[in-house]
């Protein structure tokens, strides 16, 4: 067995962090930020730290050293949740995920564990499985530690050296555990005077000292662990189970009384809904984000508790950098009757399918995804209603061939044939996508975008004139006869021609002198693009 251990020594610290809104007039500084637990500091950062604030300093003490430092309280709740993000994403390489206790009491946990022996051949080896789970927890922003070694509990205490080292069998891994700290084991740390005091500071000091005696002085659970990480007991871990139904909050340490402001926490708990969906190898296909406002606790008030704001994609979907670009332009179009305070995620709807295969060349399977995701974009922007689609109707006259409907982005075009003369008709304002008749068919004798209304042509000699020019007639006559239902008659013959620039188009001319009403001489209805 290789169990990899990540250990996560900031954890609380940076989870707290994240919830700050960054500040535009310090963007160039990092900011100072503690942590308090009973009034006393319990972690700081490395600015917090440069002022003087240290672990075990009390909260009045640290303010006067770092008058502009930024307190927090320390919450294992909120620890806890950000630890099981990050096994969502390990879950990505092995299903033997877990997690490691917590070495001080009450503490949330900092370490997770997996088993990779069964996942080395698929990632191509360690290496290539150690950079790409460091690429899966990079989103993130933990600084993390990463250990190898043979036991589980090995690993876990490994990855607490610094550096940790990477043992690949048994034997290097007793090996770099006998020279490790005794203190990194849970015992170890609660007993470590006594430890010190009798020249006992490295856990290979403790191997060859009666087992009786050590577990008479310092307890039992000292001589479990050290069998546990030499491997010379069983150590089952019981592996984590991601949830069936997503949901994730984050109180903000600010009020949000911006949509940009919410948009900064929004995009964590995207970030853990898509190790959530790689966890399980599933897209997901419509998730919904809640602002809590505050509340002014006034007679009448009708502030809504919380606002809803749902995204429906067409396309299933764990493609973080998409997810957020759909965020942003529906939030680019909330006005929140209140300040936020908290905001959470939720997602149930999804589909579980194999990840899409990466393409060397672009094939129509990737062209198709493009314009979906362009569909879904302008879609969130403007409103559903305002991006259409040309949909076909049955009639030949090519200025009736279409009608413009509103634009499902999980819409294919569908085969059709094509009858008479139809064609699609087309504006610079509507996105043509899906169909099930002639407005989606391609045909190469058909311009793809026609004009609104028909241009009458200058002619010369009966040859029609462009620009004052002549047109070279290249193919022809399609003749098209409809309309006598509806008091619309058109009988036309209709012609590709060359003009002189070298450009092609669409003309045409009434079949009939007697029968073309208004319609005499020659007409320019389209263009080849």
């Amino acid at each position: 067995m290789l169990w990899v251990a990540l250990h996560f020594p900031l954890l609380s610290l940076e989870s707290f962090a994240a919830t700050l809104l960054a500040d535009a007039s310090e963007a160039d500084a990092e900011p100072a930020i503690a942590l308090v637990d009973e009034h006393r500091i319990s972690a700081a950062n490395a600015a917090a730290q440069t002022q003087g604030v240290k672990p075990g300093l009390k909260r009045a003490t640290a303010l006067a050293l770092a008058p502009r430092l930024t307190l927090g309280q320390a919450d294992p709740t909120r620890d806890a949740e950000a630890m099981l993000t990050l096994a969502h994403a390990a879950l990505a390489f092995t299903p033997q995920v877990s997690l490691q206790p917590a070495c001080e009491p009450g503490a949330a946990a900092d370490t997770v564990l997996l088993e990779v022996q069964a996942s080395l051949r698929y990632f191509g080896g360690i290496d290539r499985l150690l950079q790409r789970l460091q690429q899966a927890i990079l989103p993130f922003g933990h600084a993390v530690r990463i250990a190898t070694a043979a036991t589980a509990q090995g690993a876990a205490v490994l990855a607490r050296v610094a550096p940790p080292p990477h043992c690949l069998n048994l034997a290097s891994t007793r090996q770099a555990l006998a020279a490790a700290p005794v203190w990194l084991l849970g015992p170890g740390r609660e007993h470590w005077e006594a430890l010190q005091g009798m020249g006992l500071r490295q856990i290979g000091d403790l191997l060859g000292l009666p087992r009786a005696g050590l577990a008479r002085r310092f307890g039992e659970t000292l001589l479990v662990d050290i069998d546990a990480a030499f491997g010379r007991r069983p150590d089952p871990r019981e592996a984590i189970v991601p949830p069936r139904l997503f949901e994730s909050r984050l109180e903000l340490f600010a009020r949000a009384d911006s949509t940009e402001q919410v948009l900064h926490g929004a995009s964590i708990l995207l970030a853990r809904l898509v190790a959530w969906l790689a966890a399980q190898h599933a897209f997901v296909r419509r998730f919904r984000l809640l602002m809590h406002h505050e509340t002014r606790w006034q007679q009448g008030d009708r502030t809504p508790q919380a606002t809803s704001l749902e995204i429906a994609l067409a396309e299933p979907s764990r493609d973080s950098e998409h997810l957020l670009v759909l965020l942003r332009e529906r939030l680019a179009q909330v006005q929140l009757p209140a300040p936020t305070l908290e905001i959470a995620l939720q997602a149930e709807d999804i589909v579980k399918r194999a990840a899409p295969n990466s393409e060397l060349f672009s094939t129509r399977q990737s062209e198709n995804e493009g314009l979906t995701r362009l569909i879904e974009r302008l879609q969130a922007r403007l409103g559903a209603d305002q991006v259409q689609r040309l949909a076909g109707v049955e009639d030949h006259r090519p200025e009736r061939a279409s009608r413009g409907q509103r634009a499902d982005a999980r819409g294919r075009p569908a085969r059709a044939s094509q009858r008479g003369g139809g064609r699609a008709r087309g504006t610079d304002s509507r996105a043509a996508m899906g169909g099930s008749s002639a407005a989606t068919v391609s045909c190469a004798s058909h311009p793809v975008w026609l004009h609104p209304v028909a241009e009458p042509l200058a002619e010369r000699r009966s040859r029609p004139l462009l620009d004052g020019r002549p047109l070279s007639l290249l193919s022809g006559p399609e003749r098209i006869e409809a309309g006598w239902w509806d008091a619309e008659l058109a009988e036309r013959d209709y012609f590709i021609a060359e003009a002189a620039d070298g450009a092609l188009v669409w003309i045409y001319r009434a079949r009939l002198p007697l029968s073309a009403g208004d319609e005499s001489g020659w007409f320019l209805h389209g263009r080849f693009g």
